[in-house]
């Protein structure tokens, strides 16, 4: 494909289409109810790149602009040819405090290679990157054996809520097109291909005992002696049945299956009382070779277990107890499970997408390190699942997703760009 040797990124049109992508950052914060997103404010930034290059102006891309929830549109845009397509990008953003931030999270600002601003690196980067990488198909105009396919999503950072993006998308069978092909889905970091993530689940374990004096701790039932003794056996438990898989190390998990509590909280008191209750919350990591459903179902038999069995558990001191005979009163445990929760992907080895991705990144970088983590992606193991080949790539920073002070590095999105475009060249060398 001569008609792209030698292309590269155009900076200036990057950054400028990235500082009005950030400039919309605030209306694109997803935490709802509180603030509900309105991608569109993103899209016609990217409709406005791609539209002079568009079939109806006489160009070659077709462009959809697909609304499910109004204001809240997704885009797809195709360069006519077989099958490879560009997935994940998305148009809303995490929430984001100016007052915790060192430089404004809502408009670009620029720091030698740092570009800062909320969603620079998650995921409004890779938006403009892949806009960019339209525009070049339509002013070049190669002329493509295999269809390539930009799918840029709404709502990708609230899984709840069903009907918006992706989701929907493959529902309505907008993407079934695509599913000959590789899909390689554009929302990772550290400019290396992700080839596997992790399961997620959020759990809650309430331990209930009797609020009472913490002079009289032998007329009391202690929550929080009991919800930590809990827990430990709990995990325990986890670890004996969900043990590191041998398949983490071909994969090169950064860690195993994990389960750990986060947060703790109890209804309030003096300091010389025993609550009555207390409540942990935490979360299951675990890699795509366990099922997230799986481990909801063992955490319910040990809770089960140990609450037929309280008393086994081990106490704290002489007065450390978890039944209180006389009251006919013991110590219980409620697990409950928060509604949305993911599933881990292991992307496929063996399959033309990976090792043309594999290709790409040794070309542009010299070199391939393929990595894997227990972090989450929604969406992409119902896509897999459906059938498509997915692969998972990315040039943000890791360190800066969800985080304060979000930045990106320009360098980076310009040998991602050229990744993207060797991913093209490479696709359209093969045999239709």
């Amino acid at each position: 494909m001569a008609e792209l040797d030698g292309v590269v990124l155009d900076e200036d049109s990057f950054v400028d289409l990235l500082g009005r992508l950030i400039g919309e950052a605030k209306y694109l914060q997803n935490n709802p109810p509180e603030l509900t997103p309105c991608e569109d404010r993103a899209a016609r930034h990217v409709l406005d790149a791609l539209s002079p290059y568009s079939d109806e102006n006489g160009g070659p891309l077709k462009i959809r602009h697909i609304t499910f929830v109004e204001g809240r549109g997704n885009i797809i845009g195709e360069a006519d040819g077989g099958i490879m397509s560009f997935v994940g990008a998305h148009m809303d953003v995490v929430t984001a405090n100016p007052e915790t931030w060192n430089f404004s999270p809502f408009e670009l600002t620029r720091d030698g290679d740092q570009l800062r601003g909320r969603g620079t690196t998650d995921c409004l980067g890779h938006v403009a990157v892949l806009t960019e990488l339209f525009k070049v198909l339509g002013q070049k105009k190669p002329k493509l054996k295999r269809t390539v396919v930009g799918v840029w999503i709404a709502n990708e950072e609230n899984s709840k809520i069903l009907g918006v993006g992706v989701d929907e998308l493959v529902k309505q069978g907008y993407l079934k097109h695509l599913l000959p092909g590789p899909l390689y889905w554009v929302d990772t970091a550290d400019s290396q291909p992700c080839i596997g993530t992790g399961g997620s689940m959020g759990w809650q374990l309430t331990a209930n005992g009797k609020l009472f004096h913490s002079g009289l701790p032998n007329k009391s039932v202690n929550p929080i002696e009991l919800a930590m003794e809990a827990l430990s056996e709990i995990q325990s438990r986890f670890y004996r049945d969900f043990p590191p898989h041998p398949d983490e190390l071909k994969y090169k998990f950064a860690t195993p299956s994990t389960m750990k509590p986060t947060q703790v909280s109890y209804p309030g008191g003096s300091i010389n009382q025993i609550p009555g209750q207390v409540t942990i919350c935490g979360d299951c990591r675990l890699t795509p070779f366990y099922e997230v459903e799986d481990a909801m179902e063992k955490l319910k038999t040990y809770v089960d277990d140990i609450n037929a069995n309280i008393t086994a558990l081990p106490t704290r001191g002489p007065c450390s107890k978890y039944e209180l005979p006389e009251e006919g009163l013991r110590g219980t445990l409620e697990l409950k499970f928060f509604d949305a929760y993911t599933r881990g992907v292991a992307c496929k080895l063996d399959s033309v997408g990976y090792h043309a991705m594999f290709e790409a990144f040794k070309e542009v970088y010299g070199d391939c390190k393929p990595f894997s983590i227990t972090g989450s992606l929604p969406c992409i193991r119902e896509l897999q699942d459906e059938g498509y080949d997915v692969q998972t790539i990315g040039f943000g920073k890791m360190s800066t997703y969800h985080a304060n002070n979000e930045y990106c590095l320009l360098s980076d999105f310009k040998k991602g760009f050229n990744v993207l475009v060797k991913l093209v060249q490479v696709f359209n060398a093969k045999d239709a």
